[in-house]
């Protein structure tokens, strides 16, 4: 991460985040009391237990799923003050996903499969066609920008994901197990991809995972566990 943005507004502030769901007559507090704030440029891993919850912080971040207490603020917007429309705006401008099944298109070919992004927010063709090219080439699939998701391996399929998500600049990317639907050979591979593309572009980051080598990537580490925070000192057995 560049130190000098150390000094510039949080890209995504967290305050008092908690969130439980009904289980018969009884809820199950989720997460609770969840503080944290993410500069512009930092790469921070979200790690925990199977079920600690990393999966529905990551979607409240993005306002997919509403707290029951506490705000998200991305690039210093209240979330929880935005309705459905606004939201949309906000993810399809600022936010890039990336998941750990792909969610690619079957029936778009893989360089409108990268380019939808462009599409939704207006871009000019000519300009689509430019940046997509560019991507292609920075995520090693040159000449496969007529394949069909399909025709891809998996590795290639989740190199795709990485530049649909990266294409439209987008502030805040976050990512659910990006290598964890891929054998531990492919996986290293998108790792060290993913890895060059952050710290050479100074993009911002939020990843979930279960990988230690995942982690390695990132500038911290930020525990969950029984739905609360914990320091990267404070990790447990994850």
């Amino acid at each position: 991460m560049d130190h000098d943005s150390r000094d510039q507004p949080p890209i995504l502030a967290v305050t008092g985040l908690g969130k439980s769901y009904a289980e018969g007559r009884q809820r199950r507090t989720v997460l609770a009391d969840i503080d944290f704030a993410v500069a512009s440029g930092e790469c921070v891993a979200l790690v925990g237990q199977s079920g600690s919850g990393k999966s529905t912080l990551l979607n409240l971040l993005a306002g997919i799923d509403k707290p029951d207490t506490g705000d998200v603020e991305i690039m210093g917007r209240s979330v929880a003050a935005m309705g459905e429309p606004e939201l949309t705006l906000l993810r399809r401008a600022h936010i890039g996903f990336i998941y750990q099944f792909f969610n690619l298109i079957p029936t778009l070919t893989v360089a409108e499969n990268i380019g939808l992004p462009l599409e939704l927010n207006g871009r000019p063709a000519r300009e689509r066609r430019t940046l997509v090219g560019d991507w292609l080439a920075k995520v090693g699939l040159d000449g496969r920008e007529e394949a069909f998701p399909d025709e891809l391996s998996g590795g290639e399929q989740q190199r795709v994901a990485i530049a649909r998500a990266l294409i439209h600049d987008p502030a805040l990317v976050l990512a659910d197990e990006p290598t964890g639907n891929l054998d531990a050979r492919t996986g290293q591979v998108v790792l060290e991809l993913l890895a060059h593309l952050f710290r050479d572009e100074g993009r911002t980051l939020i990843l979930v995972t279960h990988s230690r080598k995942v982690s390695e990537i990132t500038d911290r580490l930020l525990a969950l566990d029984n739905g609360r925070l914990s320091t990267a000192t404070e990790v447990l057995s994850w």
